[in-house]
C-alpha cells in the first residue's frame, strides 16, 4: 500500500517545483510474538529474508517503553531482569535523533538475542502508520503513534489463534499527559518507576533508575545555592551579541573550586577564561560546553597556587557561613598576575557519562541517600539513594548523574554497576579502561567473521601483484616482548656504489577492507592500548600478533618504502611498493645492539644492522641541524611476578643506539610518505601536526633555567634546541635533563588532521614542513588511513568515497586524536596503579630527589630513580603549618628557614599511604633538607609520561 503526498515549492529561480513524498505501508509484518501462530505462519519467509534478530518470547507481558523512558532509562533497559521489550521504529528514530550514546547502546541491546528485545516497524505497518493531525506537534504525533502500535498489539495478540491469550502489553511513559491519554484508551500503562517496584525480588533494578525531575525536587534544599542557568535562546543571543562566550569547560585535578573555560577562537586563535569559586563554576561539570560571561577586569584573578582537594565531609546544603578554602582562594589569588576571568552562565551541552568511584565510607548508615566519591578528581562527589550501601561498601561502583538543581551543592545521580572489590588488579583495570573511555570488550562476532580462515598462506594470485623481496636480509628491531612486530628494515650495497635501505610496514590492509564491521570497531578504537602487562588490541590478536606481524622465518605481506641513498645518507631516490617480505631475525634493542658492537660477527643481518646504524646518525644530525628537539622524559619498566603478575623491581629503561636507529629510519618513511600522499591527494590527506606552543607555555622553563644563570632561547625550535644543547651547570649533570624534561612539559599535543582543512603543516618538535603516521597500522587507525592513500596513490588499490571525503577524514581525525590522548592517560594511570602495589610490597624507601615545580603550600619532587614525581606537602590539616612565604616569580618558597628552588636537590621518604582505598598515595616525607617540625605526607604520584618517541 502506498501512501503519497504531493506538495509545491519555489525554486530560488521563482520557478515552481512538485515533489512527491511517498510512504510505503503492508500488512505482513510479524509482530515478533513467538506465541503469535498467525502471524508468525504468514511472515516466516519475511522473517528468514529480514534476519531478525530477537523476538519475543513466551513472558508474563510484553513492554514498549516511550522515548523518553529509553533515553533517560537506558541504565535499568540493559539489565538482564528486563526482557521482552517492544521497541517500536517511532522511538528508535527520535532516540537515534536525540542521543548517539544512548542509541548506539540501545541497538547493542537489541543484538542481544537472550534479552529479546524486538523492533517493530510502525510507522510502515498498515494498521500502526498514523498521518500528523493540523495543529498537532511533532511530538504529541510521536506519542500517539507510541499509543496506537500498543492499542494494536493489545488487540492483535487478543484475536490472534494462539497461546496469547492472558498476555498482557503495558506501555511505559514518565509523561503525565500521555499516560493519562494511554489510560483513556484502555491500555496497561505504568510509570517507569511503578513498573520497575514491581517487580518483586529485584530492589537492586531501583538503585537503577534516573531520578525524574519531581524526585529532584524532594531532596534538594530550599537554599538558593547557585544562580540560575539561563535558557539556550537567551545563551545562543548572547553568543551572538558577543556579551558571552562558548567554550569547553576544564575542572583543574588539583584544585576543586577553580577551573578554566577553553575557548576555541578562529584559525589558531585561542584563549582560556579562569573560572574560581562554586558560583563562579556554577554547577558545570568536566567537559561540559558552557556559555561564560567575563567579570570586569577589577575582578580578574590568578590562577592559585595552592593544591586544594575536596577531602573532607560532605558540606551542606544549607552552611550559612562562606567556605573558608574560598577566602584563601581569593585572598592569595590577587598577589599575582591576572588571568581573564569569568563565571558560567549557562550549560550548552551536557557532557555526562557514567562515572567509576565509591560511596563515601564515614557516610554509610541506615539512610538511602548516600554521597558517592568519583575516581577523577575533577569530577565532583555526587548524590545517589541505594539500598545496598552495606553491600557496596569497598566496592568500585558506577554512577551516573541525572541533574544538578541549584538548590544542591552537589549532583544528583543513580547507581548503575558494581565493577568489584577496590585494590583488586582487575577491578583497577577495569577502571582505568573505563575512565579513560578505552573500548576493551571483547571483539564481537560480526568483527571476528571478516578475519581470514585459517590455515592462511599468501594466494599466487596475490603473489603476483607484490614484489618479491623475500631473498633481502630483512630484520626486525622491537623492545622485548614484542608480539605486534609493525615495521622491518634491509640495508644493502648496490653495484653503483650507493646503498638501498628498504623500511618494511605490515599490510594490514590486505586485511582490514573500508566499510566492514572489522574496519569500523577499529577506526573506533583507534588505536592499541598499552598498559603494565596487558594490551588492548586495535584488531584481533589472529591478525596483531600473527598474520600482519612480521615475524622471523614467515612469509609476510608487506608495505615497503625504499629508497636509495649515497653514504652521506643523501636520498637520491625513493619508491614505495606492495611487497612480500621473510624477515630473517626478530631481535630486541639489547641483541640488535651486542651485534653491532661485537666486532667478530660478520653475517648478513649484523652488517646491514651497522650500515642502518652509521646512515641513522647522519640521518640525526641533519635533523637536529635543522632545528629538531631532543627532549627527555623518564619512562619505566616493570619487571613482572611470572605466577601473581605483580610488579617486583621498577627501573627506568636505558635507551641504546639501536633505539635511534630505529626511530630515524621510522620517521624518515612517514616524511616520504607524507609528501607523496600530499603531492596526490592535496584535499584528503591524513597527515600529522605538532604546533608551536604559544611563549607563554615556556615561562616556567625560563624562570627555571633563569635560577641556575642559564638562558633559554624560545623564538624557534632552532633556538630553543640550540640553548638546550648548551645549557650546563658545573657539577650539576643532571641539570641537562631536568631541563628537557620541562622542556617537554611546555609542548604541544601533536595531532591528526586532513590537509584539505588546514593550511599549517609544520611539526615544531621534528622540523618537519610536512609528516604523517605509516610505520604503525598493527597499533594505530592512522596509518591504516595512510596506507590506503598511499596504496591508491602508486595504483595498488581501489579508492572509496570516505577516503576522497575531507569532512569524513577531518571528523574520523578528531576521533584518532581522543583516542590517542585517552590511551596515553591510561598507560599513565596503569604505570601509576603498578607503581603503588611495587611499594606496596618494598614498604618504606629513602631516595633522592629533585625539585621539578613549587607551589604556595607544596614542592614537586622527581624521583629520577623510578620516574616518579610526589608533591611533599607543607600544610595539612592534622599538623600545625610552618611559616610560608611564596614568591610567585622565583618561583621560590620559604619553609621556616630554608628556601626552595626549581631543581633544588632533597631527600625524601617515599611509602605506600593505603589509608584511602580509593585514592591510594604514594606518601613523601622530607628528611633533607632538615626543616623544624616539617614531615608531612603526600598526595598521589603522577608518573611522568613515556619519554616522546619523536612521534614515529
Amino acid at each position: 500500500m502506498l501512501k503519497s503526498k504531493i506538495f509545491v515549492k519555489k525554486t530560488r529561480a521563482g520557478g515552481v517545483m512538485k515533489i512527491v513524498r511517498e510512504h510505503y505501508l503492508r500488512d505482513d509484518i510479524w509482530c515478533g510474538s513467538e506465541v503469535c501462530a498467525e502471524c508468525k505462519q504468514e511472515s516466516a519467509e519475511l522473517q528468514r529474508d529480514a534476519c531478525i534478530e530477537s523476538n519475543l518470547c513466551t513472558y508474563p507481558h510484553y513492554v514498549i517503553p516511550d522515548t523518553n523512558v529509553v533515553l533517560h532509562q537506558i541504565d535499568v533497559l540493559e539489565d538482564p531482569v528486563i526482557r521482552n521489550v517492544i521497541i517500536l521504529q517511532t522511538v528508535l528514530q527520535e532516540v537515534r535523533h536525540r542521543s548517539a550514546p544512548v542509541y548506539k547502546r540501545l541497538k547493542d541491546i537489541i543484538h542481544e538475542k537472550e534479552k529479546h528485545f524486538y523492533t517493530f516497524t510502525n510507522e510502515h505497518h498498515r494498521e500502526t502508520f498514523i498521518e500528523r493531525e493540523p495543529g498537532e506537534s511533532a511530538n504529541d504525533r510521536n506519542d500517539r503513534a507510541i499509543r496506537v502500535a500498543a492499542k494494536w498489539y493489545c488487540q492483535h495478540l487478543k484475536t490472534s489463534e494462539s497461546d496469547a491469550d492472558g498476555l498482557k502489553v503495558v506501555l511505559l511513559t514518565n509523561d503525565q499527559g500521555n499516560k493519562q491519554k494511554a489510560e483513556e484508551s484502555g491500555l496497561l500503562v505504568y510509570r517507569c518507576e511503578e513498573y520497575i517496584k514491581s517487580l518483586i525480588g529485584n530492589p537492586e533494578l531501583v538503585d537503577r533508575l534516573a531520578l525524574s525531575n519531581d524526585d529532584k525536587n524532594e531532596i534538594t534544599s530550599s537554599k538558593l545555592l547557585f544562580p540560575e542557568h539561563l535558557p539556550l535562546s537567551k545563551i545562543q543571543a548572547g553568543i551572538k551579541s558577543g556579551s558571552f562566550l562558548q567554550g569547553t569547560f576544564r575542572a583543574s585535578r588539583d584544585n576543586y573550586l577553580e577551573a578554566t573555560v577553553f575557548i576555541q577562537g578562529d584559525g589558531e586563535e585561542s584563549t582560556e577564561i579562569l573560572l574560581q569559586g562554586l558560583q563562579n563554576l556554577n554547577r558545570a561539570v568536566y567537559q561540559d560546553v558552557v556559555a561564560v560571561q567575563l567579570l570586569p577586569r577589577d575582578q580578574w584573578v590568578a590562577p592559585s597556587s595552592v593544591v586544594l582537594q575536596d577531602e573532607g565531609a560532605a558540606k551542606d546544603d544549607n552552611e550559612e557561613e562562606e567556605d573558608e578554602e574560598e577566602k584563601a582562594l581569593r585572598i592569595s589569588a590577587a598577589e599575582a598576575a591576572r588571568k581573564p576571568t569569568g563565571k558560567v552562565v549557562g550549560i550548552i551541552k551536557r557532557n555526562w557519562r557514567p562515572f567509576c568511584g565509591m560511596l563515601n565510607a564515614s557516610h554509610i548508615k541506615e539512610s538511602t541517600r548516600h554521597l558517592f566519591t568519583p575516581a577523577d578528581r575533577r569530577i565532583p562527589r555526587i548524590r545517589i539513594e541505594t539500598r545496598q550501601a552495606s553491600t557496596l561498601a569497598g566496592q568500585r561502583i558506577m554512577v551516573a548523574i541525572d541533574g544538578w538543581p541549584k538548590h544542591s551543592r552537589y549532583p544528583n545521580g543513580h547507581f548503575v554497576r558494581s565493577l568489584g572489590s577496590a585494590g583488586e588488579k582487575d577491578t583497577e583495570q577495569e577502571v582505568l579502561l573505563l575512565e579513560h573511555d578505552v573500548p576493551h570488550q571483547a571483539f564481537s562476532q560480526a568483527v571476528l567473521s571478516f578475519l581470514p580462515e585459517m590455515p592462511w598462506a599468501i594466494t599466487p594470485e596475490e603473489m603476483a601483484r607484490r614484489e618479491d623481496l623475500r631473498s633481502l636480509t630483512v630484520c626486525s628491531v622491537d623492545p622485548p616482548g614484542c608480539t605486534d612486530i609493525d615495521d622491518a628494515l634491509h640495508c644493502r650495497e648496490l653495484d653503483n656504489g650507493n646503498v638501498e635501505v628498504g623500511v618494511h610496514i605490515a599490510d594490514v590492509t590486505h586485511f582490514l577492507r573500508p566499510g566492514n564491521a572489522l574496519d569500523k570497531e577499529a577506526a573506533n578504537r583507534g588505536t592499541t592500548v598499552y598498559l603494565c602487562g596487558k594490551r588492548i588490541d586495535m584488531v584481533p590478536e589472529l591478525l596483531s600478533s600473527n598474520l600482519c606481524s612480521l615475524r622471523s622465518n614467515v612469509e609476510r605481506l608487506a608495505f615497503s618504502c625504499i629508497w636509495e641513498m649515497n653514504h652521506k645518507a643523501e636520498i637520491l631516490k625513493t619508491r614505495f611498493t606492495k611487497s612480500v617480505i621473510n624477515s630473517k631475525a626478530s631481535l630486541t634493542y639489547a641483541e640488535a645492539q651486542m651485534r653491532i658492537d661485537d666486532t667478530t660477527m660478520k653475517d648478513d643481518t649484523t652488517n646491514s644492522l651497522r650500515a642502518l646504524n652509521k646512515l641513522a646518525k647522519i640521518l640525526k644530525r641533519y635533523r637536529i641541524e635543522k632545528g629538531a628537539l631532543t627532549l627527555s622524559s623518564l619512562e619505566v619498566r616493570f619487571h613482572m611476578d611470572s605466577e601473581t603478575h605483580d610488579p617486583i623491581d621498577l627501573q627506568t629503561k636505558e635507551l641504546m643506539e639501536t633505539n635511534s636507529m630505529v626511530e630515524e629510519f621510522m620517521l624518515l618513511a612517514n616524511i616520504s610518505v607524507a609528501q607523496k600522499i600530499y603531492d596526490e591527494f592535496p584535499d584528503c590527506a591524513m597527515l600529522r601536526k605538532h604546533p608551536a606552543p604559544p611563549l607563554s607555555n615556556y615561562d616556567i622553563l625560563l624562570k627555571a633555567a633563569k635560577s641556575k644563570d642559564v638562558e633559554i632561547h624560545t623564538d624557534s625550535a632552532k633556538a630553543l634546541a640550540d640553548s638546550l644543547d648548551m645549557a650546563r651547570v658545573e657539577g650539576f649533570p643532571y641539570f641537562n635533563t631536568l631541563l628537557r624534561i620541562l622542556a617537554t612539559r611546555c609542548m604541544m599535543q601533536a595531532v591528526y588532521f586532513c590537509s584539505g582543512m588546514d593550511t599549517d603543516f609544520h611539526h615544531y618538535g621534528l622540523a618537519s614542513p610536512i609528516y604523517t603516521h605509516f610505520t604503525s597500522p598493527i597499533r594505530r587507525y592512522a596509518d591504516i588511513i595512510v596506507h590506503r592513500l598511499l596504496a591508491v596513490a602508486i595504483g595498488a588499490d581501489k579508492t572509496y568515497p570516505d577516503l576522497m571525503d575531507k569532512q569524513k577524514q577531518s571528523a574520523l581525525s578528531n576521533n584518532l586524536n581522543y583516542r590517542h590522548k585517552m590511551s596515553q592517560y591510561a598507560q599513565r594511570a596503569s604505570v601509576a596503579f603498578h607503581t603503588q602495589l611495587f611499594f606496596k610490597s618494598r614498604g618504606i624507601l629513602n631516595e633522592e630527589g629533585f625539585v621539578l615545580f613549587v607551589r604556595k603550600n607544596a614542592i614537586i619532587v622527581l624521583i629520577p630513580k623510578f620516574g616518579l614525581e610526589g608533591t611533599v606537602f607543607f600544610d595539612t590539616k592534622d599538623k600545625a603549618a610552618p611559616h610560608l612565604v611564596f614568591d610567585e616569580d622565583g618561583p621560590t618558597l620559604k619553609v621556616e628557614q630554608h628556601t626552595f628552588s626549581i631543581f633544588d636537590r632533597v631527600k625524601v621518604t617515599i611509602s605506600l599511604d593505603a589509608s584511602n582505598i580509593q585514592h591510594q598515595k604514594i606518601r613523601m616525607s622530607l628528611i633533607e633538607p632538615v626543616i623544624a617540625g616539617v614531615s608531612v605526607p603526600a598526595p598521589e604520584v603522577e608518573p611522568l609520561a613515556k619519554k616522546p618517541k619523536l612521534d614515529r
